[in-house]
C-alpha cells in the first residue's frame, strides 16, 4: 500500500503527500544551510509624520549551532510552540504517523477508525513504526554529519587509562552474553473486556531474556589525587551484513548504549564492577506490565503521583541485549569521560527513577552535559594520510577500551524462572 492524500474532515486532517515532501525538503535545506528561518514580527509605520506601530513580517535566521542545533531541529520535526515557523516546516513526524494510521481509509469513504500508528501507546506494534523512525533518525544523523568531529581533547581524559574490560556471565565463558526465551505470566483483566466481570485473567507468554552478567573494568588514574569520571558502555556488531569489518563512520550508527554511571577514581589502580541489572537505560521487567492501581499514591499527592507515573519509563531490562545467534560477534566499548565536563547542575538531587539515561530526570535537565549518543553522535575527526578510513581502534583514546564479546542465543523456553508480573 502507498500513502495517499489525507482528506478526513471528521478528524480535521487535510494534508497531501506533496506537502510532506515539501516539509522534508525544507528541513533538509535548513540542515545543509546551517540555519532555519523564523518569522520575526515588527510593528512600525509612519502616519502623518509620526511613527506608529504596524505589523511587518520579516524572516529571521535561527542558526543550527553545534550545541543547540539538535534541539531546534527536534522542535522542527515535533511541531509545537517551540518550533521555528511551524507553518513553513510543518508537522513532519506526527503527520507521518497519521498517514500510516489512516492508510486503510485516507478519505473516510469506509468510515474506518484510526490504526495503531495513530496512538503513542500502540504505535510500536506496527512494523512500519521502525521504518518511519529510521527516516526521522536519518534526518538527525544528517545534521550531526555537518558538525566537526570531536578532537582528541574533547574525547580524552588526562592521565586516565582504561586498561582492561571483561564481561562475566554466570556459567558462561568470559566475554560471553547468553540470551534465551523465558515464559512469564501477566494479568490481562485490566487490558481487555470480558463477558464475566471481575477476577484475574492470567495469561502466559514467551519473551526474550538474557542471563544476568557484570562488567569488570580496570582503570588506572595517574593523577596524584582522586578524580571523578563518567563510565559509558556501548555495544555494536563487529562485522557488517557482508561479514566485513566496519569503517567507523558507518559502525558508529550501530552502537547501542548499555549503561552510563558515575565512578570515583582513586589515585592508581581501580577495579570497577557493574551489574547489568543496574543499567541506567532499563527498568525491571515487571514494571513494564505493572498494575497502575497497585501501590499508587493518593491522587491528592501530585508530586508522588507524577513520580509514580514517570518511573514506568525505561527500556525493558529483558531486552537490554539483542537476541544474537549461536555465536554473534560484537564489540563492547567502554569509555571513562571527565565528569567535570559532563556534570549538570540540577535543582533536585533526589534520584528520580532507574532509567535516567533513557528517560531523563523528572522536572530537571537531562543528567549529562554531553550530547546524547556521545562519543558516537558525530563523524570521526579528520583522517590523516596513514588513516584514510578510520576504524574503531583508530578512533580510540587512552580513556577508551574495546573488547570482543559473543552473544549466544539458546532457542529454548525456560519455564523454571517463570515470573509472575503481578508480584512487582
Amino acid at each position: 500500500m502507498r500513502w495517499q492524500n489525507l482528506k478526513r474532515d471528521r478528524d480535521d486532517l487535510c494534508v497531501d503527500v506533496e506537502q510532506m515532501e515539501r516539509w522534508r525538503h525544507r528541513i533538509y535545506n535548513a540542515i545543509h544551510r546551517g540555519y532555519a528561518t523564523d518569522d520575526l514580527i515588527q510593528e512600525k509605520r509612519k502616519v502623518r509624520k509620526v511613527w506608529q506601530r504596524t505589523r511587518i513580517k520579516q524572516r529571521n535566521s535561527v542558526e543550527l549551532t553545534e550545541n543547540e542545533g539538535i534541539d531546534i531541529l527536534g522542535n522542527m520535526l515535533e511541531s509545537s510552540i517551540l518550533s521555528p515557523d511551524r507553518d513553513f516546516y510543518g508537522n513532519f513526524h506526527n503527520m507521518g504517523h497519521n498517514f500510516a494510521a489512516y492508510i486503510h481509509d485516507p478519505d473516510f469513504r469506509h468510515q474506518e477508525c484510526i490504526g495503531v500508528m495513530g496512538d503513542s501507546s500502540t504505535a510500536m506494534r506496527d512494523p512500519f513504526f521502525y521504518r518511519w523512525h529510521a527516516t526521522i533518525d536519518d534526518i538527525f544523523q544528517n545534521h550531526k554529519d555537518t558538525l566537526p568531529g570531536y578532537t582528541e581533547k574533547q574525547l580524552g581524559f588526562e592521565n586516565v587509562v582504561v586498561q582492561d574490560v571483561k564481561v562475566q556471565t554466570q556459567g558462561a565463558p568470559v566475554n560471553t552474553l547468553q540470551t534465551y526465551w523465558q515464559q512469564s505470566q501477566i494479568d490481562l483483566s485490566r487490558g481487555l473486556d470480558f463477558l464475566q466481570a471481575g477476577g484475574a485473567v492470567p495469561v502466559k507468554f514467551i519473551h526474550l531474556q538474557h542471563k544476568l552478567f557484570a562488567y569488570e573494568i580496570t582503570v588506572n588514574n595517574a593523577n596524584s589525587s582522586p578524580t571523578v569520571g563518567t563510565c559509558r558502555i556501548f555495544m555494536a556488531p563487529k562485522f557488517d551484513e557482508r561479514g566485513n569489518p566496519w569503517v567507523f563512520k558507518h559502525q558508529k550508527n550501530m552502537f547501542i548504549e548499555l549503561d552510563k554511571f558515575r565512578v570515583n577514581l582513586k589515585s592508581g589502580q581501580n577495579s570497577i564492577t557493574r551489574k547489568s541489572s543496574e543499567s541506567s537505560v532499563t527498568i525491571p521487567f515487571g514494571r513494564t506490565f505493572r498494575d497502575l492501581d497497585k501501590n499508587r499514591p493518593d491522587e491528592t499527592d501530585v508530586k508522588a503521583t507524577t513520580k509514580f507515573d514517570f518511573c514506568g519509563c525505561g527500556w525493558p531490562e529483558n531486552m537490554l541485549i539483542p537476541k544474537g545467534n549461536e555465536r554473534f560477534e560484537a564489540e563492547l566499548f567502554v569509555m571513562i569521560s571527565d565528569y567535570s565536563d559532563d556534570k549538570v547542575t540540577n535543582s533536585d538531587t533526589e534520584k528520580s527513577c532507574d532509567a535516567g539515561s533513557y528517560c531523563g530526570l523528572r522536572d530537571n535537565q537531562y543528567p549529562d552535559r554531553r550530547s546524547m549518543g556521545y562519543p558516537f553522535d558525530r563523524q570521526p575527526r579528520e583522517p590523516t594520510e596513514s588513516t584514510k578510513r578510520i576504524t574503531l581502534q583508530q578512533f580510540l583514546t587512552p580513556n577508551m577500551k574495546v573488547t570482543d564479546v559473543f552473544i549466544q542465543f539458546n532457542n529454548q523456553v525456560d519455564t523454571a524462572l517463570e515470573v509472575n508480573v503481578d508480584h512487582f
